[in-house]
């Protein structure tokens, strides 16, 4: 069981507070059953999207303690197929911060349970999420503490994408007034 832990930042004016990227760590396991897979017997894309955006939100809410909004998924990128009778295992936490939006980074692996016994990473994605209020209005969110250098990798290396993450948003708004037409006039 993880302990929560609050830590004072002085330079954020004293009352924001600090955060460890473990105290939103959160887990998700699955069975990948029938109803679940395509036509090749696999995980569906779909579903497997669903699986990340729900384990995202809540590492997400872990961090912010507040309702929370997806605002962007940044990709998935598909490593290896997870097959009908696979167990998927998803772990996801906030990796970094800004002053109100958590990126969540969810880490997907498949297990298979019923020869090798084999864990493999399948696939891995970086969705951004915005903290609300009740009047469902932005908020500010913990500042972020790696709790060891890979993490604080991490966290040093979101404002990158961050960054690429605006500038596909703008890139957005501007397609929006060509998708806003008809695609065949």
């Amino acid at each position: 069981m993880l302990k929560i832990c609050y830590y004072s930042i002085a330079e954020h004016g004293g009352d924001s507070m600090e955060k460890k990227m473990s105290e939103s760590y959160t887990v998700k396991t699955s069975n990948v059953l029938p109803p679940d897979t395509n036509n090749h017997q696999t995980l569906y894309g779909g579903r497997l999207l669903e699986y990340i955006d729900d384990v995202a939100s809540i590492a997400a809410r872990r961090h912010s303690r507040s309702k929370v909004v997806t605002a962007s998924i940044d990709s998935v990128d598909f490593l290896e197929p997870i097959n009908l009778g696979d167990v998927v295992i998803l772990e996801a936490m906030v990796t970094h911060t800004g002053t109100s939006s958590m990126e969540v980074l969810v880490k997907i692996s498949k297990e298979e349970l019923e020869e090798s016994g084999e864990v493999s990473l399948a696939a891995f994605s970086f969705l951004t999420f915005v903290a609300l209020s009740d009047d469902k209005r932005p908020i500010s969110v913990p500042a972020l503490l790696p709790d060891n250098d890979r993490l604080k990798w991490l966290d040093e290396t979101g404002e990158e994408r961050a960054e690429h993450r605006k500038l596909r948003r703008d890139r957005s708004k501007a397609l929006r007034e060509f998708f806003a037409n008809d695609l065949f006039d």
